[in-house]
């Protein structure tokens, strides 16, 4: 085992707390370590440090805070093979993936992030007699609070930005799985980072996290996880008028039309347990066009069939255990009460023969569309499926629930993309393929996903105060 710090980091030093919480790994159930369980104290900590360390890391400019964002890029390269086995035993997804391009998709977050901030022209123009600019000034401390699916790649994701922006933070990472996110900290000391830069509060969402974005001196707001907690803190964020985006998770629907690539699309919808379903991104609801219901359904099944329920360290394991005992009997209730109401389990509905905390891969033909599973997140290894009559009725199931992260389309008519495109009610529309990110893009969800857009300047935008100058073009003296 790696040795991974159990502490606090703030301004540039470890801070332990009287309490702990255990965490432990998705795999075996054994204990990690015991980790600080910071308050309100531990908060107003980072808080002051955050706000201490600000004023010269605004100063320093795009440039020189882009050094130091390019020498973490470097570190965080460097040590892939160490993250990546700490992330795996902490929340258990596939190693080679981690390996493979989630670890340095987080290198590549800040050298994007950093490389945007530094080619960042002002938005320059006339009128009414007055020459105008639009200048970004950085907005002071941010919390950033992210989820326990890839948290090192999340928290780079979202701290890449606000550094690069100017802002200072504090890190809030997930409970179940904080141990990269530590590493993360001890790469910023490497780097050169001025103490207080770049902090992580270790602890519970409802103590520790619930302490930073109430806190006075916070000035920006960055939260994935449910809606719950989202809402939650938006009535945090509104009693002290600070600016906060939240991604709140998805119900995305996978839809495929009769002249669809059937290979390619059942491929794609197979592989939603990827991760054990514990992606927001998700195409959780398979839609299908009802003349090719069973010609889809033999290939998908055939492409279930070939996964492999194991140790995620395994090269052969394609499905890992869900990430706590919590978490599992969560999506072991979605199916109970899914069989209790009458939808059809069509394949999958049990914990897995191998114990632990692997759950089968599920396919559930609801009853109706109001169907609980069809309408709510479960975050599992658990897939809906449904047909439809014409593309006005695919649009209408696709759009049927409260969420709107995410969609998959599948067809062979560009014609057809660029409309259903349009039709279905998400932030991002992949059509004929999945996960493919382009990181200038914006990214976030309507409805309950969440509010605010993540990616690209829009992300350099919110941690940022736009200041407007117009100086009259007459001369003065």
């Amino acid at each position: 085992m790696i040795a991974v710090s159990p502490d606090h980091f703030i301004g540039g030093e470890r801070v332990s707390s009287t309490a702990t919480f255990t965490d432990i790994s998705p795999i075996d159930q054994r204990p990690l370590g015991e980790i600080a369980r910071g308050g309100p104290r531990e908060a107003d900590l980072a808080l002051a440090a955050a706000e201490d360390a600000f004023p010269a890391w605004a100063a320093l400019g795009s440039d020189g805070r882009a050094e130091h964002l390019h020498r973490l890029a470097d570190l965080i390269d460097a040590n892939v093979d160490r993250l990546a086995e700490v992330e795996c035993l902490d929340m258990a997804m596939l190693l080679r993936s981690l390996r493979a391009r989630v670890i340095a998709r987080g290198a590549r977050n800040f050298r994007a992030y950093a490389d945007l901030a530094v080619a960042h022209e002002e938005r320059v123009w006339a009128s009414n007699g007055t020459a105008n600019r639009v200048i970004r000034r950085p907005a002071g401390p941010a919390v950033v609070i992210t989820p326990w699916n890839a948290p090192f790649m999340l928290s780079t994701w979202k701290t890449a930005p606000a550094l690069a922006a100017g802002c200072t933070v504090i890190l809030k990472p997930p409970e179940w799985a904080p141990l990269s996110c530590s590493m993360l900290a001890d790469l910023t000391g490497e780097a050169g980072f001025p103490p207080g830069v770049f902090n992580v509060l270790q602890g519970i969402g409802e103590e520790a996290g619930a302490a930073l974005v109430s806190h006075a001196g916070l000035r920006r707001i960055s939260f994935t996880g449910s809606p719950e907690t989202g809402r939650s803190i938006g009535l945090s964020a509104t009693q002290n008028l600070v600016p906060f985006t939240a991604e709140l998770g998805g119900k995305g629907p996978l839809i495929v039309f009769a002249d669809a690539d059937l290979d390619a699309a059942a491929a794609k919808a197979s592989g939603q347990y990827d991760d054990a379903g514990q992606v927001c991104l998700a195409g959780t609801r398979i839609l299908v066009e009802d003349s090719v219901r069973d010609a889809f359904l033999e290939r998908f099944h055939a492409g279930v069939d070939a996964q492999v329920l194991g140790d995620p360290r395994d090269d052969e394991t394609t499905i890992s255990p869900l990430i706590h005992p919590d978490h599992l009997a969560r999506v072991e209730g979605f199916v109970e009460r899914a069989r209790a109401n009458g939808d059809q389990i069509v394949r999958g509905g049990h914990r897995a023969e191998i114990g632990g905390l692997w759950y089968e891969p599920t396919l559930i033909e609801p009853r109706s569309n109001a169907s609980e599973v069809v309408q709510r997140e479960v975050f599992g290894p658990v897939l809906t499926f449904q047909t439809f009559r014409d593309e006005a009725d695919a649009v209408t199931l696709a759009n049927s629930t409260a969420y709107g992260l995410s969609a998959i389309i599948y067809t062979g008519s560009q014609e057809r993309a660029e409309r259903v495109g349009r039709a279905v009610r998400a932030g991002t529309v992949w059509v004929n393929t999945f996960l493919v990110r382009d990181l200038t893009a914006p990214f976030g969800g309507i409805g309950i996903s969440g509010i605010g857009r993540e990616g690209g300047d829009y992300a350099l935008d919110f941690y940022s105060d736009l200041k407007t100058l117009q100086i009259s073009e007459r001369s003065t003296t």
